[in-house]
């Protein structure tokens, strides 16, 4: 018999609360819905069950509706072939007595499907022994035959021979036969649908756990990463979207862990530089100010030994001494200024950025003779802030001393233009670069790492001749100067 052809799944669902109890660890919180507290195995097992779910449904709607419907024509069927087998058997049985003929109907009617026949004499008197409805040993649920049984027919066949009637064949429609095969079938298609979604799920469930385990071994990496433990590496997994994940988590790893390299090295380089300059400024208090001071203590004694002699003081004397104290306090004050001016630039942040890089530069000019130092810095704002404006300052200068100390320069140049909110910067030599055994000093990478903290980008071009040194600043506009005016 066709059913439609729809699987019926029906007890499928009945699996769902053993995968779920073994797939969600944690209890779900109060007040919560139970799905956020599920893993992702978990929720796509239960998207499966409920599809599961949707298709049992649907498949045994379409059960019912088929079966219903062939089990009406079933039955019509069958009543219009007795109707027809009567007939003929009353029409082959003229010769026969009425007592013999009802014998026969009743006899020949006793053994038929889907519908029962109740031969009657003249009186209404049924012929024989009334036949209980037989019944499969299998027999439907009664809720199951309430859903499929269409409404019972009736039919009146009048038996009559040479014009008498004799009585009458009263056939009934019996669908149950039909539905109890219908319930075989039907069971039989459920527990398959069983067996096959069950084995269905429990592969599933082991597919998720293997393809999931990827994702188990990326939260163990990242908790890894969470407690700087940047050693963390993940094997390529065999999908391809995970792959392409490991991959950019080991980069990702990498990256920091060079980066943590990178902050230690420049945390040492910073308290080195730190003492370095501790020590440069002892010692030019002890070579400079040390010799300065004994000088000046040692003319005022002079100066007062000439005071407490017996005679008149000697003018010449006194005078000397007093040029010797105005050269030695000259050149204190020369000493403090360049002193000052290396700890914190002069008149930055008072002159406009123009004039203290010019500033620079002139100095750089005076103590190198012999070389030539020019700027271009038109067009700037008086000042961008002092991370900016001291940023610039110490690049530009560093720039300068590499190509006087390292480059054998004869000739720095140094360009400074602000457009579209952003400062860029160039200095540029025509020496013989910074030699590969230098490295990356202090210098470079304390450039570097002041750019990068501003946003900016640092570009070094040692490929020759020369060097180029490339810095580009955002300058937002509230850190720019209020009037923006450019410096003359």
């Amino acid at each position: 018999m066709d059913f439609g052809g729809a699987p019926v799944m029906r007890l499928a669902v009945e699996t769902r609360p053993t995968l779920l109890a073994t797939s969600a660890p944690r209890a779900p919180s109060a007040g919560r819905w139970p799905w956020v507290t599920w893993s992702t195995r978990a929720r796509l097992i239960a998207v499966v069950l409920l599809i599961d779910a949707l298709a049992a449904l649907i498949s045994c709607g379409v059960v019912v509706l088929n079966a219903r419907s062939a089990v009406r024509v079933e039955t019509r069927a069958s009543l219009a072939t007795v109707e027809s087998l009567v007939a003929d058997t009353i029409r082959l049985s003229d010769a026969a007595s009425p007592d013999t003929l009802l014998q026969t109907l009743d006899l020949r009617f006793q053994a038929l499907r889907h519908v029962r026949v109740a031969v009657l004499d003249a009186d209404g008197v049924q012929v024989g022994n009334p036949a209980l409805p037989q019944r499969s040993e299998r027999a439907a649920p009664r809720w199951f035959a309430d859903l499929i049984m269409p409404p019972i027919e009736r039919h009146a066949v009048p038996i009559v021979v040479d014009g008498r009637r004799l009585g009458t064949a009263q056939i009934t429609t019996q669908p149950l036969d039909e539905i109890d095969e219908i319930w075989g079938y039907a069971r039989a298609l459920s527990l398959t649908t069983l067996a096959i979604n069950a084995a269905m799920l429990i592969a599933l469930y082991v597919a998720l756990g293997r393809i999931l385990a990827p994702l188990r071994r990326l939260g163990a990496g990242l908790t890894q990463l969470e407690h700087h433990d940047y050693t963390a590496r993940l094997q390529p997994p065999g999908a391809q979207e995970l792959a392409v994940i490991a991959e950019r988590f080991n980069k990702v790893a990498e990256a920091l862990g060079e980066v943590r390299a990178a902050n230690g090295r420049l945390n040492r380089q910073l308290l080195t530089a730190q003492d370095d300059e501790r020590r440069r400024t002892a010692l030019e208090l002890h070579d400079e100010f040390g010799p300065c001071l004994f000088a000046l203590e040692a003319n005022a004694a002079s100066i007062a030994r000439i005071a407490s002699g017996p005679g008149e003081p000697s003018r010449e004397k006194l005078g000397a001494r007093a040029a010797e104290i105005s050269a030695i306090v000259g050149q204190v004050q020369t000493v403090n200024r360049e002193l000052l001016n290396r700890l914190r630039p002069h008149g930055l942040g008072e002159a406009p950025l123009a004039t203290c890089l010019d500033l620079l530069l002139r100095g750089f000019g005076q103590r190198h003779p012999g070389l030539a130092f020019t700027g271009r810095f038109d067009g700037l704002a008086r000042g961008y802030g002092d991370l900016v404006d001291l940023t610039v300052f110490r690049c530009v200068q560093e720039s300068a001393t590499n190509a006087v100390r390292h480059g054998a320069a004869t000739r720095v140049e140094a360009d400074a233009t602000e457009s579209d909110g952003t400062l860029a910067v160039a200095i540029r030599d025509n020496g013989t670069g910074i030699p590969t055994e230098h490295g990356t000093g202090l210098g470079l990478s304390g450039m570097r790492e002041r750019v990068e903290a501003l946003g900016g980008t640092f570009a070094l071009d040692n490929a020759g001749p020369g060097a180029i040194v490339r810095i580009t600043i955002p300058v937002p506009p509230e850190r720019a100067d209020e009037n923006n005016a450019p410096s003359a």
